[in-house]
């Protein structure tokens, strides 16, 4: 199968897949392509720009990607993926359905494969700061907001509103799966072709305002979470590393994202009035913690 790279979050991936399904699942993202050729960022084709800072990410190699990412170029990883990779994820689902109480649902090799792939680029980089993050991120005038909560609690129902709301003032980042590039200064959120069943996401970049963590409610209210009450939730919904020692990078990128992004809690219903309400009190709140 011939491989192909993507951009992530300011990193490239060159992607090494057993199914061809995952080439056009990232389609947005490539910029260079053994079947087509070089292509640009942009999408037309051209010379691609490389870098030495080379990378196998595998589980385990963290040493080797910590010194790649700290220097200023971005890094190339290379992800490879085998049959075991995609038996891996198959089981996995089985056991949380299972565990959910739920039959158990059968994928096809080529979605499982996507699953394996995002995985390994979500170790990858781990080095260079960045999590991968359940929730829904939305941009307003240049700047992201992301709502999380528990599947099902209507994450994309309210990412919807700000749509309707803000129209053409709203554009949504990532329906499901951003990347958050953690700095001591803030967070940037990625859009990812990982962005849910309705695949709503843009590939671009955008600053963190705020994380939100939502539940349905009857009326609409917010009010700020104390970090070490969000806490718990936030590590729920980031991604967890197999390996102890990316799983230690993670609770330790958690605790600084907490110290550069406040968090909010959201209770709403479906009405259009939440996105307002969500938008002007995370504003008002932020301003009111700043003075």
């Amino acid at each position: 199968m011939k491989r192909f790279t993507i951009r992530l979050a300011g990193q490239y991936f060159t992607i090494c897949p057993v199914c061809d399904y995952i080439r056009e699942y990232c389609r947005d993202y490539i910029v260079a392509d053994d079947k087509r050729g070089p292509v640009t960022e942009t999408g037309g084709t051209g010379s691609e720009s490389t870098t030495e800072n080379t990378v196998a990410c595998a589980v385990g190699s963290m040493s080797e990607s910590v010194a790649a990412c700290a220097t200023e170029s971005p890094v190339y990883f290379t992800i490879a993926t085998t049959q075991s990779d995609i038996d891996f994820e198959r089981e996995k689902s089985a056991r949380e359905d299972t565990k959910e109480g739920i039959p158990i649902r059968h994928f096809s090799d080529a979605y499982l494969e996507t699953l394996a792939v995002y995985r390994k680029i979500a170790d990858c980089l781990l080095s260079c700061d960045t999590l991968l993050f359940h929730g829904s991120v939305i941009a307003v005038d240049g700047e992201g907001y992301l709502f999380t909560a528990k599947s099902g609690t209507g994450k994309s129902t309210h990412t919807r509103l700000w749509r309707e709301y803000f129209g053409e003032r709203a554009v949504m980042v990532n329906d499901d799966k951003p990347l958050l590039h953690i700095t001591d200064s803030g967070v940037t959120a990625y859009g990812t072709p990982w962005d849910g069943k309705h695949r709503l996401s843009t590939n671009i970049a955008v600053p963190l305002k705020g994380i939100c963590i939502l539940t349905r409610d009857t009326t609409n209210h917010i009010e700020p979470a104390e970090p070490h009450a969000a806490y718990p939730m936030i590590v729920q919904q980031t991604n967890r590393s197999l390996s102890a020692d990316g799983m230690k990078q993670t609770l330790s990128l958690i605790d600084r994202m907490l110290h550069v992004v406040p968090v909010y809690r959201l209770g709403c219903n479906m009405d259009i009035e939440a996105a307002r309400l969500a938008y002007e009190g995370m504003n008002r709140l932020k301003k009111q913690e700043e003075s």
